[in-house]
């Protein structure tokens, strides 16, 4: 089975492995569409998908699409867990060789949540430390901006910055206000999102997008670790809407690994008719209260 289609609430969500169907193209894993009951199309582009894990990189080991692209091509099944929860299960990838469970809940009246965990199987990353990076490809929207709590320099205050990239791989990637942004890579390493670091650092682990009259709001269960990317054409081309397809994309860095160890977080997509800022904070508050009674 490549794909299940859920429902909960508001929202009609189809996730899925690597496989191709009709017109969705094979190697795009995750959320293939979601259907909210307020909008006519899901924000995903329709070939692609949105909370697809694209990356596993080491700043090493880049030498073809195969390795680059290693969670999209390598082998990966999907398993129904109930009418609201799949878990996607990719075996040690070749290259380098990180078991992965991925599963995906929904959650009434407009929630996905997903809970990666990972297993690395052997010593295979260069530089000691493991890059995870997930992509969601969003369908010509208007306003192609993630927006996020945070700061250009420690002496301002927090408040709300938008991040809108002006070309693919240019200042794309924001992190923690209190966490170090380099990670290292050989001197042959080709350019990438993850290389490419923003002047904005976000202060509490959510943003959010417009999507026609829904807002997307993306929260994590965690700060450190955690990166927005944002690239203005990652999903191509919209012929019919006449713009790109923008790509609001976030990162799982593991600093240092040991082999055998298990690794994971948590984040849920809010898929919401739009509303204040106000409202979306008071999203993120409520999943940290969800959170904290999961841990006690």
């Amino acid at each position: 089975m490549g794909y299940a289609r859920l429902v909960a609430g508001d929202i009609e969500v189809v996730i899925g492995d690597n496989s191709a169907a009709g017109e969705h193209r094979a190697g795009y894993n995750g959320v293939w569409s979601v259907q909210h009951g307020a909008c006519p199309r899901s924000p995903f582009v329709p070939a692609y998908a949105g909370l697809n894990h694209e990356h596993i990189f080491d700043g090493s080991k880049n030498h073809d699409r195969a390795v680059f692209f290693e969670p999209r091509v390598a082998a990966m099944t999907l398993q129904q867990v109930s009418d609201r929860a799949v878990e996607l299960h990719q075996p040690p990838t070749p290259t380098f060789h990180l078991e992965s469970w991925t599963r995906f809940t929904v959650r009434p009246p407009h929630y996905i949540d997903m809970h990666y965990r990972c297993v690395p199987r052997q010593h295979a990353f260069e530089y000691g430390y493991i890059g995870l990076f997930w992509a969601s490809y969003i369908d010509g929207p208007e306003d192609k901006s993630i927006y996020f709590l945070g700061q250009r320099r420690r002496s301002e205050p927090v408040h709300w910055l938008q991040l809108c990239t002006q070309a693919h791989n240019d200042q794309s990637t924001a992190v923690f206000v209190e966490e170090q942004a380099e990670l290292q890579f050989a001197d042959a390493y080709p350019n990438a999102l993850f290389r490419n670091y923003s002047r904005l650092r976000f202060a509490r682990p959510f943003f959010y997008g417009h999507f026609e009259n829904l807002v997307l709001i993306f929260m994590f269960d965690r700060s450190r670790g955690i990166r927005f990317t944002h690239s203005p054409s990652g999903g191509g081309f919209n012929r019919e809407r006449r713009t790109t397809n923008p790509a609001w994309d976030f990162q799982f860095i593991i600093p240092r690994y040991e082999v055998n160890r298990a690794y994971g977080f948590r984040m849920r997509l809010a898929v919401r008719s739009r509303c204040s800022r106000e409202a979306i904070e008071a999203e993120y508050e409520k999943w940290r209260g969800e959170l904290d009674r999961l841990r006690r």
